[in-house]
């Protein structure tokens, strides 16, 4: 028998958000990769180990945490940072996958949100097995994100009638600020981009820690509740050390 790696989607922070599905391939998993990203209070870490505790049967399965490389900014280009930063993932990932899964055993990572959606992992398994190191069999299980709880939470649909949805990052909303927003979901965004555009008749739908018991939700017309986001984001990192939000502009209909 080979190697198995799952990724296992485990939603946006409520541990009921996890599937039927993740919860058996929890139960088949002997090895949980468990990244930590060296926060003070480190939520994400908590809760990974929560999930396991609740949902696993029995106790036979062992957790390997191990420090998370640091993405660091790249003198030349932003894609350039994010190449640096995967090598080193891949690297680990090589690592841990060679010396602490048995041959005949099943490993997971505990993804937050869906594997699928701006999550790197994917991406770095390929580039393990590129390298020739240890040889696996990796599978997908989708889970809850971020911008299916954002829309739960505020009772809206993504999309209105005839109308497409765009998701997109902070960076590149900035960089494309020009062109005309009607329904945009706007993820990974760390300096409140939605400022550049509150002289525009837009509405928004703001989220941080969704699903958590931290959870906070704001909306409104943009132009007239942006500074109050902007303040409780700024609070809400400064005393946690880290936050996570999600948020839909939403342009108004004539």
């Amino acid at each position: 028998m080979s190697k198995k790696i799952l990724l296992i989607g485990i939603g946006a922070g409520n541990p009921e958000h996890i599937t039927v599905q993740a919860i058996k391939a929890l139960n088949r998993t002997q090895v949980f990769f468990i990244l930590d990203k060296g926060y003070d209070n480190d939520d994400l870490l908590r809760l990974r180990k929560d999930i396991c505790e609740r949902y696993i049967e029995g106790n036979d399965y062992r957790l390997v945490q191990v420090q998370d490389p640091r993405r660091e900014d790249h003198p030349d280009t932003y894609r350039a940072g994010i190449e640096a930063w995967h090598e080193q993932r891949a690297v680990l990932f090589e690592r841990m996958i060679g010396e602490d899964v048995g041959a005949d055993e099943t490993a997971a990572f505990l993804v937050w949100g869906d594997p699928a959606l701006y999550d790197s992992t994917l991406r770095i398994l390929d580039r393990v097995l590129e390298r020739g190191g240890p040889m696996f069999e990796y599978e997908v299980i989708p889970g809850i994100t971020s911008v299916q709880a954002l829309a739960a939470r505020h009772r809206i649909a993504l999309n209105r009638i005839g109308e497409p949805i765009l998701i997109t990052t902070g960076r590149q909303l900035a960089q494309g600020q020009d062109a005309a927003i009607d329904n945009v979901v706007v993820m990974l965004d760390a300096h409140c981009t939605f400022e550049r555009f509150v002289d525009q008749d837009l509405s928004i739908y703001w989220g941080a820690y969704l699903g958590t018991p931290d959870e906070m939700l704001i909306c409104g017309k943009l132009s007239e509740v942006s500074e109050q986001i902007k303040h409780a984001r700024e609070q809400a990192r400064a005393e946690k050390g880290w936050i996570m939000d999600t948020y839909l502009l939403r342009r108004t209909l004539a």
